[in-house]
C-alpha cells in the first residue's frame, strides 16, 4: 500500500494538484484563449480593521509552496497579529499560481486559528506552565501543524512524539489513565512507583491523580509514596464528575500544604479553556489544554486578484489595488493603499517573502513565538 492512510501527497500539493475543480477549468480556458495576464493577488480575512486581532502564521509553508515558481511574494512576519487587510501579497503571470490557491488558503487558514486559540490560552494565564494536548483531536498528518502553532503562541510544551521529530523539539508528558487501569484499583501507589523506576530522570514525576478515588485522597497517596520526588499531581477529572473544580483544586492543595508537601505542583487538564483557566490559574500551576485549540475556527481567508497589467480591480465588496499594512506605535492596524504614504512613525508589515521564486526569508519558530506576543501585548489581545 503505496498510500494506506488516503493522505494527499506533498508532491501533489506542490504540483498544485492539491486544489479545486475550477481552477483546472480555468487554466484549460485561459490557455485555450491565450491569456495569461500579470496579476496583483492578496489574501485577506477582512477588507478594513475590525479590532479584533488574530495571529498569521503559516507563511512557512506558504514559502515552500511558491520556491521555484515566477512569482514575488510579500507576507507578515510569521506571528503576526492583524485585524484586517491583506496578511499576503502575489505578484506574477497569473496561471504560475492559480492552481496553488487552495493549498495557500489551507496553509494560512487552519494554523492561525490554532495559534490564535493557543494565544488565547496562553495569555489566561501568563506565569503558568500552560502545555498543548490536543494532537488527538485532529488528523495525524498535522499533528505537527497543530504543535508549531501552540509553541509560536507562546506554550510551554505539547504532547505529540511525532510532531516533537518533525520540529526538533521533545514531546512532553507522564501517565494516561490506561495506566493506573492495568495496575487496577488499590495499587495506584504500585503504578507511580513503577512509573518512578522506570522512565529517565528528566521526565518530571507527575502523578495523574484522580482515577479511582477522590482527587485529595489519591493526590495525598502519591505524595506519601514518592516522597520528594513527586513534581506534581494531574487533576483530569471528567466534566461529568467536576462538579466546583476550584474548589477540588483548593481542596487538593490545602491538603498537600497541611502534611508538608507544599513544593506539589497541580498540574490541570480536561477540556479547559481560557475562561476555565482564568479561574484556576491563582490555585494552580499548569495546565493541559486541547480541544480549545484543535476546535479552533480557522482563519476565513480569501484570496482576490486586486490589479490586473497595472489597473486596479475587484470584486464587489472587496477593495481594488495593491495595499501595504501598519502597525501604529499606539498598536493600531492601519491599511493603506502601498503606493501611498502610511502612517506617520507607522511600520509597513507586509515584507518579501518570495523573489522570483526563490525565498529570501529565514524561519525562527523562537522569533516568530516572541514576535507573537510582543504582538499581543502591543495591540491589546485579549482573547
Amino acid at each position: 500500500m503505496t498510500n494506506p492512510f488516503g493522505i494527499v501527497s506533498s508532491e501533489a500539493i506542490l504540483e498544485g494538484a492539491a486544489t479545486d475543480a475550477y481552477f483546472e477549468r480555468t487554466r484549460t480556458t485561459l490557455e485555450h484563449a491565450g491569456k495569461n495576464p500579470r496579476v496583483v493577488a492578496e489574501v485577506t480575512a477582512d477588507q478594513f480593521s475590525t479590532g479584533s486581532f488574530e495571529v498569521c502564521t503559516g507563511v512557512k509553508d506558504v514559502a515552500t509552496l511558491f520556491e521555484g515558481r515566477d512569482v514575488d511574494v510579500d507576507a507578515l512576519p510569521d506571528g503576526q497579529l492583524f485585524d484586517g487587510g491583506p496578511v499576503l501579497r502575489i505578484e506574477g503571470p497569473y496561471l504560475e499560481f492559480a492552481e496553488l490557491e487552495t493549498s495557500l488558503l489551507g496553509f494560512l487558514s487552519q494554523p492561525s486559528g490554532f495559534a490564535t486559540a493557543a494565544l488565547e490560552a496562553r495569555l489566561a494565564a501568563p506565569s503558568a506552565t500552560v502545555l498543548s494536548f490536543g494532537a488527538r483531536h485532529v488528523h495525524p498528518a498535522i499533528a505537527a501543524t497543530v504543535e508549531r502553532a501552540a509553541l509560536l503562541a507562546g506554550l510551554d510544551g505539547f504532547s505529540h512524539v511525532a510532531a516533537g521529530d518533525v520540529l526538533g523539539r521533545e514531546a512532553g508528558g507522564t501517565m494516561p489513565h490506561a495506566l493506573m487501569f492495568c495496575f487496577g484499583e488499590g495499587n495506584q501507589a504500585d503504578a507511580w512507583r513503577a512509573f518512578d523506576e522506570a522512565v529517565p530522570e528528566d521526565v518530571p514525576r507527575i502523578a495523574l491523580a484522580d482515577t479511582f478515588w477522590d482527587e485529595k485522597s489519591e493526590s495525598l497517596l502519591a505524595a506519601e509514596t514518592l516522597g520528594e520526588d513527586l513534581d506534581g499531581v494531574r487533576i483530569d477529572t471528567t466534566g461529568s464528575r467536576r462538579g466546583d473544580f476550584r474548589h477540588i483544586i483548593r481542596e487538593v492543595r490545602w491538603e498537600l500544604d497541611a502534611r508538608g508537601h507544599e513544593d506539589v505542583d497541580i498540574f490541570c487538564s480536561g477540556g479547559l479553556g481560557p475562561e476555565n483557566i482564568r479561574e484556576l490559574r491563582d490555585v494552580a500551576d499548569g495546565f493541559g489544554v486541547g480541544s480549545h485549540i484543535t476546535g479552533a475556527d480557522s482563519v476565513d481567508f480569501s484570496l482576490d486578484i486586486v490589479e490586473i497589467a497595472g489597473e486596479p480591480i475587484s470584486k464587489r465588496g472587496k477593495l481594488s489595488g495593491v495595499k501595504q499594512v501598519y502597525r501604529t506605535a499606539d498598536g493600531g492596524h492601519h491599511v493603506a493603499l502601498a503606493d501611498r504614504d502610511g502612517p506617520d512613525d507607522a511600520e509597513p508589515l507586509l515584507e518579501p517573502l518570495v523573489r522570483d521564486g526563490e525565498v529570501v526569508r529565514e524561519f525562527d519558530l523562537e522569533a516568530a513565538s516572541e514576535r507573537c506576543l510582543e504582538d499581543a501585548a502591543a495591540v491589546g489581545f485579549d482573547g
